[in-house]
């Protein structure tokens, strides 16, 4: 299925398949895509408002520049998506399954995003401002420039994560899990001079 520019309204595709569809410049309007599966699909600068993604599968899918609000991906399944330069604004995250992927400048600002499992993901230049990220794993992640204004990273697991241009200090740190290299940027955030070698 192949629809450029089009306006979908109140579909009901529950449990559809598919498959690598692609939809440019769409708008979704109340759309239930729940249970529904993609693979190699492809969404170009749409626009989802409201909707449900709830128990949804995606595999090797792309949301490239779309904006979703108020959207519900309860339960759903990301593998190996590219959500490189989406906006979510006041959407359901969780519990969500994410396996790798590229996250590259997204905005997800002001989100419950605890407990999830972000491990390896490109979250290079995204903006987490104000998000929960408590008891989330960020282990191996990019965070590289990734904005971290207020974010709470309360017990979050950041060990292995790439840092470069992150203010640490900007974010609510409570026994966050940091390996050497992290907690060597944070001391120097604060002022420290960090002589590892000594």
């Amino acid at each position: 299925m192949d629809a450029t520019d089009r306006h979908f309204r109140g579909d009901d595709w529950y449990g559809d398949d598919l498959g690598a569809a692609r939809f440019v410049d769409c708008t979704f309007t109340d759309v239930d895509l729940s249970e529904a599966t993609t693979s190699g699909a492809t969404f170009e600068r749409c626009t989802f408002h409201g909707g449900r993604f709830n128990a949804s599968a995606h595999t090797a899918t792309a949301f490239v520049g779309c904006d979703f609000r108020r959207t519900s991906f309860f339960d759903a399944t990301l593998d190996g998506c590219k959500l490189v330069g989406s906006v979510f604004t006041d959407c359901t995250l969780r519990p969500l399954t994410v396996s790798g992927g590229s996250w590259l400048g997204v905005t997800i600002r002001g989100a419950n995003l605890s407990r999830l499992d972000l491990s390896g993901v490109d979250l290079r230049e995204a903006d987490l401002s104000m998000s929960d990220l408590t008891l989330s794993t960020l282990a191996r992640a990019r965070l590289d420039r990734a904005v971290l204004r207020q974010t709470r990273l309360d017990r979050t697991d950041l060990r292995g994560a790439s840092l470069d241009g992150v203010d640490l200090a900007a974010a609510e740190l409570k026994r966050t899990r940091l390996d050497l290299a992290g907690a060597v940027l944070l001391a120097e955030l604060h002022g420290a001079d960090v002589d590892t070698s000594a």
